[in-house]
This record gives C-alpha cells, structure tokens and sequence, in this order.
C-alpha cells in the first residue's frame, strides 16, 4: 500500500506480511545491510522475539536484495516499510513511527540493523514499558551489559563527550547514548511537547532527541543493560563517515543541547 502527503512523514510503501499480533513492535531502520540484517533476524527467531513484539523492517530503498519479501516474512518479519521520499535515518524512523502509532502499538522499540545488538534483549525493554517506563535507553556500559571489540575512539567518544552532552541536555545520567537499540512508550510519542513527526529529523537528529525530550518534559526514563559487539576484523559497521558523518553528529549534538528541535511553543 502507497502512503503519500502525510505531514512530518516521507512517502513510503508498506508490504505487510502479517496482521498486527503484539502490543509492541520492534522497528529496524536498514539500507544495504546485506547478510547482517539476515543474521539478526535469524538471531531474533531462535530466541522468540518476533513471537513478542511485531518485527518491522523500515527500509531506506535497498537494492542488494536484503529486503526480498520471502526470504524476510521467513525470517519473521511482521512488515516491511520502503521510504520513497527525502531523508536519511530519521525520516526512516519516522515512518516507522507513524505506522506503529496508526496501527495501535503501547510501544516502540528501536535496534540497528547490523547485527551489532543483542536482540535477544528485547523483553528487558517490554518489561520496563509495561512498568511504566517511557524511554529505555539500552546500555552497554552499565552492570550487566557488554561492550564488545568497542574501536577505542569510538569507546572514548561516547564516554567523554557524547554521553556527558546528552546527559546534560536531558536532565539525566546516561551512559550509552549513541546506542540506537532503545524504548518509546506510546505515551511519550503521542506528547504535544514531543512531536516526533516533523521533517526537521532527516538524518540523526531523532536519536539525539528523542533521548533527552522524555527526561526534560518529566517523563520516566532509564537504562537497561545489552550487549554492542563489533565484528574482531573488517571493516566496521557503520553509516556514518569519519570526519564528515562525526562533524554532523557534533553539530547536531549541540543543536539538541540548545533546544533547536524542540517543538515551537
């Protein structure tokens, strides 16, 4: 089904495998991801996830046959969104949002499509919804989590700069925040003081606000320990660039401290 001209959302495609069967949903931004997406999917089977949330696949226009309708409704997944129009990783996210929030889910849960997360995790983030938590943050770096082949400066750039800002900004001690493998509550998408829908989120924008708006409004927040493990050799899994991709995340990290992205009052 087409789904055009809806404000704050990109047009997109929806192939829907399966009818909604949980309370919540587990959507996975991918663009290439190639075999890895295969392996987190084959990963979620073994451990039930997609028996507890509904597996959506929000694809930014893949062409490497990752996201071949059989072969992903095999591997479980509930639905797969294709983004047509404009944006990066927040405009995927942002069609996932829509369409989770019209189809009546209590909550959203967000993982890379990489492969690096542990997927099996997703019911600590279902527990802490149903507690009334109204964004989990999973974290590696907390007891119980595990940091795994984490490449030095990337280790070093989350704990002294990413996460201090973040933390800063949202009122809150986070540990973790670069890490996209978290939980939205109904509750805190659907707030006036949120409004997750506007073009404005294009590429990594989202992440970075939707971790500090949940803390700044007074809603409930916390962080839940996972494991992030990079491959031992090749090339890292990752979409963004060294110096132009980290020089982005910096601007948009200090816009967000700034309050740019917060909703006009």
């Amino acid at each position: 089904m087409k789904y055009n001209s809806i404000p704050g959302v990109p047009n997109f495609v929806s192939e829907e495998f399966v009818q909604k069967k949980s309370n919540y949903c587990i959507c996975i931004p991918i663009i290439n991801e190639g075999q890895r997406i295969h392996d987190e999917l084959k990963r979620a089977r073994k451990y039930k996830i997609d028996t507890i949330a509904d597996i959506i696949i929000c694809d930014g226009g893949s062409i490497d046959g990752s996201t071949d309708n059989t072969l992903l409704e095999a591997l479980g997944v509930n639905t797969l969104l294709i983004k047509k129009g404009p944006g990066k990783q927040g405009a995927q996210l942002r069609m996932g949002i829509w369409w989770a929030l019209e189809r009546g889910y209590k909550g959203i849960i967000t993982i890379d499509g990489n492969n690096k997360d542990s997927i099996e995790d997703v019911p600590k983030f279902i527990e802490k919804l149903e507690a009334g938590y109204d964004f989990i943050q999973g974290s590696r770096f907390i007891k119980g989590g595990k940091a795994i082949n984490t490449p030095f400066l990337r280790y070093l750039s989350v704990r002294l700069l990413h996460a201090p800002v973040i933390s800063l900004t949202a009122h809150h001690h986070f540990t973790d925040t670069t890490n996209a493998f978290r939980g939205h509550s109904r509750n805190y998408l659907t707030n006036p003081k949120v409004q997750p829908l506007r073009d404005i989120f294009n590429t990594y924008e989202l992440l970075a606000y939707l971790s500090t708006r949940a803390s700044q409004i007074g809603l409930r927040v916390c962080e839940v320990p996972v494991t992030r493990a990079y491959p031992i050799k090749g090339k890292v899994p990752t979409k963004i660039s060294f110096l132009k991709g980290n020089s982005e995340l910096l601007k948009i990290l200090f816009s967000n401290m700034l309050g740019k992205y917060n909703p006009q009052k």
